[in-house]
């Protein structure tokens, strides 16, 4: 056989492996409650900080202002409410309907109701959302929209959902269902990958100090320092162990024989990160991936 041949087929095989929806499932009930955990701790400032008379350095007017110049094309707020001026509805309600629309999507997703549209919506809300508060945002906000992303394009429903038992719809087929989760696992390789190398290219975070300045910087300081100074001769074992986890990601999460370690030791970091310094929802959302990404072969072979 030409050697061409072969390595078209392993690709293909590669890139189509034949799956079954258990990841797509953790994939949907995990971004619904992300969804609906963002919504609802955004709730009492929603209005403030989208409204276009809001105050200070965030306010959505400047950002949208940047972020014409940058990404014409890129949702926002602004669009809704333009359309709603032009309906006669007052800015304050089309962001209050944004809002709930948006807490509405991650309930559906949760239990799988009406699964694509809530993907779409629920995609194309908190999208504008980030964009129109980019100045604001931080990683879990790109990261939700990443997982939003794939989830929305994934063939739904999947058998755990309300969709199924309701409405009888059909679900994707094993091949369609191994490629995207195969370009997850492969988006999550890079992700770690280039982050690994961009801190593993700082001395700072071998020697610690790169921790030290994140866990007493406000607001994430929920350590105190007299604490982090009892503890300041792990901070450089911390911080190196961390180089060599995300660098070593794309090597060690494939192989059998090192994929369970590798995979706790990534999700016992995003639990340290969200308890020590706060950021659950970015935890969580980095725990949701690489459970969809990597946690199901391991069920399956506990099963088999």
């Amino acid at each position: 056989m030409p050697l061409i041949q072969v390595i078209r087929e392993r690709l293909i095989a590669f890139l189509f492996p034949a799956e079954s929806d258990r990841w797509l499932s953790i994939l949907r009930v995990g971004l619904g409650i992300q969804v609906i955990a963002y919504a609802w701790s955004a709730r009492a400032d929603w209005v403030e900080l989208f409204a276009r008379s809001s105050s200070g350095f965030g306010n959505r007017e400047l950002t949208e202002v940047i972020l014409s110049v940058q990404s014409p094309f890129a949702p926002r707020l602004g669009w809704l409410v333009s359309m709603g001026k032009y309906l006669g509805v007052s800015e304050a309600i089309v962001l209050w309907t944004a809002w709930s629309c948006l807490l509405c999507a991650g309930v559906f997703l949760l239990f799988g109701l009406f699964s694509r549209p809530a993907a779409v919506t629920a995609w194309f809300l908190h999208l504008c959302a980030v964009k129109s508060e980019q100045l604001l945002t931080y990683g879990m906000d790109n990261f939700t929209t990443i997982g939003l992303f794939y989830l929305m394009l994934a063939p739904l429903p999947d058998r755990l959902a309300v969709d199924v038992h309701l409405w009888r719809t059909p679900m994707g087929d094993p091949q369609s269902l191994g490629f995207w989760r195969r370009v997850l696992q492969i988006h999550l390789c890079f992700i770690y990958f280039f982050a690994g190398i961009a801190k593993s290219l700082s001395l700072e975070w071998w020697t610690g100090t790169s921790i030290w300045r994140a866990l007493t910087s406000t607001p994430y300081d929920l350590i105190s320092p007299q604490v982090l100074v009892s503890w300041k001769y792990l901070l450089p074992v911390v911080g190196s162990a961390i180089c060599l986890l995300e660098t070593g990601y794309p090597l060690f999460i494939w192989p059998k024989k090192t994929r369970t370690f590798w995979l706790a030791s990534v999700i016992s970091m995003h639990v340290a990160i969200g308890l020590t310094m706060g950021l659950y929802l970015f935890a969580f959302i980095m725990i949701v991936l690489n459970g969809a990404g990597f946690v199901p072969e391991l069920v399956r072979r506990r099963d088999s």
